[in-house]
């Protein structure tokens, strides 16, 4: 009993001399946090970099298949409500806020989601709009503008959803800014530098994102390709699992560095099916992120991209926005959009710290083969 007595005490005095020993380097003796830092270095940086390469490579195989032989023509999507009235009604209200909600922080695509339910309740027109006279010169609008400009308006009910589950989070970058919080300020620097990419290269590429990749062909090579994205990084987070820690770095101790590499990575969710969210989130692993801080960053990063792509379309929109559209279902929409995302992101965070993101990318997957099954079937 003495002996063995003897030898754990033994164990302990050991154990404490290897980590004590002034002979080891800073390396050697490291805290939780910096053991992650040493995780994700030079070679998750290669890790994001193959995985964006992977991305548009298969992309263009996908476009290139389709469009390759000449003379191929492309089979429109059923529309289930051909003798629909021409402008946004309360049911389309109700149904894109559902859409809108449970989609636009989930890694689906909330835009994708938008287009397809847009084509399918006969949106997707080129019918004027009902109470447009195009006098004095006016362009006369029509039922897919007014749709597209719908999308934007209702992501108000995201844009709140996490102000006011976030709310706490808010307040500390805001006093950041003003000089009395430290960690909101550096959340708030880390939140600026990942949303520069996106308005950059988002003011630069829009008209041309408009022109080629809004349509549902696009969006499903996007749903599939981003369904085999979140399965790698998954497979690549599985195997690291024993080496890293529940949470992490808090979201103020990331470096300019990785913020700016989740903002590059936020810049390939501008092809629509490909999900803001997804790649976010994604970005959140690579930099080192538990699942429920890179959520919760993916979040409040949608907070600022959200809102700025929603002043934006209101600045440059914005008047004939309110002429055109009803303010009863704009009202609704924003409404219904509220509620749904607020669910769906407690859930989310939820999930994600147990499962990952592996059920989101067999749902791409099985909705890209719907998709397909109606647009070539």
């Amino acid at each position: 009993m003495t002996t063995g007595f003897k030898r754990i005490m033994e164990n302990v005095v050991q154990s404490r001399v290897r980590v004590d020993s002034p002979a080891l380097t800073v390396r050697d003796r490291v805290t939780p946090y910096s053991r992650k830092q040493n995780l994700i270095s030079a070679p998750h940086c290669h890790v994001a970099r193959r995985f964006i390469q992977f991305f548009f490579i298969v992309v263009f195989l996908l476009q290139g298949a389709v469009h390759a032989a000449p003379g191929t023509t492309i089979p429109e999507l059923p529309n289930l409500s051909d003798d629909r009235p021409a402008k946004i009604t309360y049911t389309d209200a109700i149904i894109l806020g559902v859409v809108e909600g449970l989609t636009e922080y989930l890694p689906v695509s909330s835009t994708g989601h938008l287009i397809l339910a847009n084509r399918f309740l006969g949106l997707d027109s080129d019918q004027p709009l009902a109470n447009q006279s195009g006098e004095n010169g006016a362009p006369v609008r029509t039922l897919r503008e007014a749709a597209n400009a719908y999308a934007i308006i209702i992501q108000g009910g995201a844009i709140l959803a996490v102000l006011i589950i976030y709310w706490q989070r808010i307040l500390d970058i805001i006093a950041g800014v003003f000089g009395r919080s430290r960690t909101g300020l550096l959340l708030f620097r880390n939140l600026v530098v990942a949303f520069l990419p996106a308005a950059i290269f988002g003011l630069l590429l829009e008209s041309w994102i408009d022109r080629h990749l809004f349509g549902p062909l696009p969006v499903i090579n996007a749903l599939v390709v981003g369904a085999f994205l979140m399965l790698a990084v998954e497979k690549w987070r599985g195997r690291r699992k024993s080496e890293t820690f529940s949470e992490g770095p808090d979201l103020h101790e990331l470096t300019v560095t990785r913020s700016l590499m989740i903002g590059l990575l936020q810049c390939v969710a501008m092809w629509p099916g490909t999900s803001r969210s997804m790649m976010t989130i994604v970005g959140g692993y690579l930099a080192g992120l538990s699942p429920t801080r890179a959520a919760e960053f993916s979040f409040l990063l949608g907070l600022v991209t959200l809102s700025a792509a929603s002043g934006y379309k209101a600045v440059s929109e914005g008047r004939w926005m309110l002429e055109s559209l009803d303010l009863g279902p704009v009202i609704v929409g924003i409404l219904v959009a509220t509620v749904f995302a607020a669910l769906s992101v407690k859930w989310l965070v939820t999930y994600l710290a147990r499962h990952g993101l592996g059920i989101f990318a067999w749902y791409r997957i099985i909705l890209a083969l719907v998709a397909v099954n109606l647009l070539f079937g």
